[in-house]
């Protein structure tokens, strides 16, 4: 293709880009030119990508057309790529923050998490709904004063999911769940409050786990018919090993988007997630099931896994917390090997509080991951009553905002976002920085070609006999596309990483969090919540409100 080259940019150092919201900077906004298919033409259009000489130009044009040859593909730029997006641990002891020890029992963490929240003897006393979604202290208050039992729970889930899978509802939240299973944890856990010995306040709490990571007895299909006959499911996941100890009942593999390799939660072979608040709705993806049922009351919290957005896409389009921690921050020892330097295990709960127990059981790098760089992973404390207080001013927040970015969406999203912010402001005194964030469309690109190189290159010792027959066409469609990512884009990617990675910890100098909407238009929302969440995380190092914490690997909501 060396007579259609695209000139690429010119990219000034780092050092020389003003991050001042007067930046002269352009602000590039994400224009995807593809043409929307369903049915027989994503059929057929696929079907083309998939021809030798035919399909290598139609990519081609396909990545000209949507900058990806101007900004990626043929640039100049001075640094040199970052293949794994760690950051430097700078040793600062942060104020309002619980420290962890590295070799800490997941039931200690999870002890440590509850100190940094509301007490559980405060949650009896919290008012009652006609419809309430219980947070895990709440359910270890119910079962510890006998109010009821990890069976009884047990119960009402399995008829709840019987009556979600049924022919009048078909809401296809799991792939996979085993009774027999659940109904022995859950008296196992009964059996342990009989006694006054929970193992914690995990214990007996429901948890779901995307179809990406491996929870014994059930295979990991990862969304698809074929994945899981060519990689057995042989143990448990270091993070499922690590609420199992808390106690914990695993529930059960929720639905995803096939391979991750979309957002919209809508799967060929087991059927589309619906949302909770709108059966008619998608709940985004990939982590589309997971999302569901904690927003469904199902699970008050649920395992998924994030590469660009597969944890905060669906959680704001459910309407509950997505939080995807940092690089090495959790382990990822028996989840599919789909993106290893974009994918984190993440959480979907219904409650800040929840994420954060849940966070405290899982966190801490696992030896087969280690990478030459430990940080200690720590717990903010966020006291329920003062939450509600005006002594939350004393955390000093300071968030930044790029104005031009802010206001990508729609008209309804930019008032609900700006009143969020505006009231964290004028009520608690959370400071606005105004900001400049640099070449969020490079960065999305880049984040393309990594991640799609990532996925290629993982699935191709998988799929290499397999009949594409077996896959969805939108998956046969995204596999076209990362495959042909070439060594040289890859490897300007992770220089664009890198670039990314030093322009956020400029603004990291100057704000502890940074603002957006998480999703841009309202018709790709189901409402009623709120399109943010915001909350103050630190080893959840700084907050980035999606989608672009994927990339430089900042904990995000």
């Amino acid at each position: 293709m060396g007579l259609f080259k695209v000139k690429g940019a010119v990219y000034k150092p780092v050092c020389e880009v003003d991050l001042s919201p007067d930046s002269d900077e352009v602000y590039i906004r994400a224009n995807v030119k593809a043409p929307r298919m369903a049915g027989l033409l994503i059929e057929v259009f696929a079907w083309f990508l998939e021809l030798p000489i035919l399909g290598g130009i139609l990519m081609y044009t396909l990545k000209r057309i949507n900058l990806l040859h101007k900004l990626v593909s043929f640039v100049d730029l001075q640094e040199p790529p970052l293949f794994v997006p760690m950051h430097p641990h700078q040793g600062i002891q942060e104020k309002e923050v619980k420290y962890l020890e590295l070799d800490m029992p997941p039931h200690e963490k999870v002890q440590q998490a509850m100190d940094c929240i509301e007490s559980p003897e405060n949650v009896s006393k919290t008012q009652k709904l006609d419809f309430q979604q219980w947070t895990i202290p709440e359910f270890f208050m119910a079962y510890t004063t006998g109010e009821t039992t990890p069976l009884m729970v047990a119960e009402r889930f399995i008829a709840d999911v019987r009556e979600s899978s049924s022919s009048s509802l078909n809401m296809s939240f799991f792939i996979n769940f085993c009774v027999e299973d659940i109904l022995k944890q859950a008296t196992e856990s009964t059996l342990r409050y009989k006694r006054g010995e929970p193992i914690s306040v995990l214990d007996g709490v429901l948890v779901a786990v995307k179809d990406e990571i491996d929870c014994m007895p059930y295979p990991t299909t990862g969304g698809t018919k074929w994945l899981h006959k060519v990689r057995k499911c042989k143990d448990d996941s270091c993070c499922v090993k690590r609420l199992r100890l808390c106690g914990a009942i695993m529930v059960g593999k929720t639905n995803m988007h096939e391979l991750g390799a979309g957002v919209s939660g809508i799967n060929p072979h087991y059927g589309p997630a619906r949302n909770p608040y709108n059966r008619n709705k998608i709940t985004g993806g990939s982590s589309s099931g997971s999302a569901a049922v904690a927003a469904a009351g199902l699970c008050p919290v649920a395992l998924g896994v994030d590469g660009g957005g597969s944890v905060r896409l669906p959680a704001a389009l459910c309407g509950v917390v997505g939080l995807k921690p940092t690089f090495s921050r959790v382990p990822r020892e028996g989840v599919l090997p789909l993106n290893y330097t974009v994918g984190m295990v993440g959480i979907l709960a219904a409650s800040v509080e929840d994420a954060l127990i849940v966070y405290g059981a899982i966190s801490g790098d696992h030896i087969s991951d280690q990478n030459g760089v430990t940080a200690v992973p720590d717990q903010p404390k966020l006291p329920l009553p003062l939450l509600k207080s005006a002594n939350y001013t004393s955390y000093d927040i300071k968030m930044a905002r790029y104005g031009k970015w802010f206001d990508d969406c729609s008209i309804d999203i930019k008032v609900c976002c700006y009143n969020a912010v505006t009231k964290l402001s004028e009520k608690y005194g959370w400071k606005i920085v105004d900001v400049t964030v640099p070449e969020l469309e490079v960065m999305r690109l880049a984040h393309y070609v990594t991640i799609g190189s990532e996925c290629s290159s993982s699935m191709s010792r998988y799929s290499q006999n397999l009949s594409k027959a077996e896959m969805g066409w939108d998956v046969r469609f995204v596999l076209s596309a990362n495959g042909s990512f070439d060594s040289q884009e890859y490897l300007n990617a992770q220089r664009i990483r890198n670039r990314q990675l030093q322009f956020h910890e400029k603004i990291f100098s100057v704000a502890d969090i940074i603002v957006t909407p998480t999703v841009g238009y309202q018709y790709y929302n189901p409402s009623p919540p709120d399109s943010t969440k915001i909350i103050r995380v630190k080893d959840f190092r700084r907050a980035v409100f999606i989608m672009h914490g994927t990339f430089c690997q900042y904990d995000s909501i």
